[in-house]
């Protein structure tokens, strides 16, 4: 595990929610690894808890074993949502890994001599991984999630694939919605950020678009579409991403269980509009199609170009640095600049701007 050591063993893992391009990645890491530096690579199963059993879950990816991946959703890894009481611990400044997890991977990574490691993850991910790090681990990253809120990255892979999925949705609600004269509200990923229901938004033609970055009236929104009624346009379409939140309100969240989700404002927001105007409503919630399915082809290549920089950065040594891409180029970062807070939509975005010039709501 020391610095200075040939590196003959790579380990792979994904971490957080599945996002399409996942298996882009992994197929990129392992034929790189394999064809340019003549290195194994072994597949960790469920993230970083995988590595926490005394048998850890690991697969050897081969050339053979990759054959397929670059269309494939999900992730042949299987994702983890981190809730192995074991793996954190308290801290003044809230749950941080465990000495116990990082002494425990460390174990683990040194039975089954694997010299680095390959993280794809999202910023839950990247802030347990900078700990590994800090620990001692060598790691590199690669940055993932649909919701597009990392920092550093323009753009991370999953991103577009949601994207083309919620637009197509919102073209055919847009035949629904005229038919029968309704207000249809669709709900989108987005815990912080606004960038799906925004970017979908636009691409869709939707009447009223609500993101976190902006808390909203019941008021404005009604006035929206009484306008529209008034001009003739009977019909009505709003995106609100999940995380968004009225004026004088809190996000809501969803039961299921024992599991406590954010969202609901989905359906919140159809209810408030029907009793409110007076007219047929109804909402939609697309929910995980935007984490399923093959990723576009954009997606494909973005996840293969992060994949082969990965293996780069670790035939450099450049250990606790993730991929990114700025201006239209893969570059590295530190990981700790990745993290810390999310990437937020910029209200003087042009995107923004154009939506407002469109006559776009954004319930304000």
């Amino acid at each position: 595990m020391e610095n200075e050591q040939r590196i003959r063993r790579i380990g792979l893992l994904t971490g957080g929610g599945d996002a399409p391009g996942l298996n882009a990645v992994i197929r990129a890491v392992t034929l790189t690894a394999i064809l340019q530096e003549e290195w194994e690579v072994v597949g960790i199963r469920r993230g970083f808890e995988g590595l926490l059993h005394d048998n850890p879950h690991v697969v050897a990816l081969t050339q053979k074993r990759v054959e397929g991946l670059l269309p494939r959703g999900g992730t042949v890894l299987g994702a983890a949502s981190h809730n192995n009481p074991r793996l954190f611990e308290p801290s003044e400044n809230g749950p941080i890994v465990s000495k116990w997890a990082k002494a425990q991977v460390r174990r683990q990574l040194d039975a089954l001599a694997i010299d680095a490691l390959v993280i794809i993850g999202g910023d839950g991910t990247m802030t347990m991984g900078q700990q590994f790090f800090e620990a001692g681990i060598p790691l590199v990253g690669v940055p993932k999630t649909i919701d597009n809120d990392l920092l550093v990255t323009e753009l991370t892979f999953g991103f577009d694939s949601a994207l083309d999925q919620a637009t197509d949705a919102l073209d055919r609600l847009h035949t629904t919605a005229e038919s029968h004269d309704r207000v249809m509200v669709m709900e989108v990923m987005g815990r912080n950020s606004g960038w799906i229901a925004l970017h979908a938004g636009v691409a869709g033609s939707a009447d009223v678009i609500l993101i976190p970055e902006l808390p909203f009236t019941l008021a404005a929104i009604g006035a929206k579409i009484r306008e529209q009624r008034d001009a003739g346009r009977l019909y009505s379409i709003v995106v609100v991403a999940e995380g968004a939140t009225p004026a004088e309100g809190d996000q809501l969240y969803r039961e299921f269980g024992d599991e406590r989700s954010l969202g609901g404002i989905g359906h919140w927001l159809a209810a408030q509009l029907a009793e409110s105007l007076g007219v047929a409503t109804r909402a939609v919630v697309l929910g995980h199609l935007q984490r399923g399915g093959s990723p576009s082809a954009f997606d494909r290549n973005l996840a293969t170009m992060f994949g082969a920089s990965a293996v780069r950065l670790i035939a450099k040594r450049k250990f606790g640095y993730m991929t990114a891409l700025q201006c239209g180029d893969i570059v590295s970062v530190p990981i700790i600049d990745a993290i810390g807070e999310q990437k937020k939509v910029s209200l003087e975005s042009k995107l923004v701007h154009t939506a407002e010039g469109l006559g776009i709501s954004f319930g304000i």
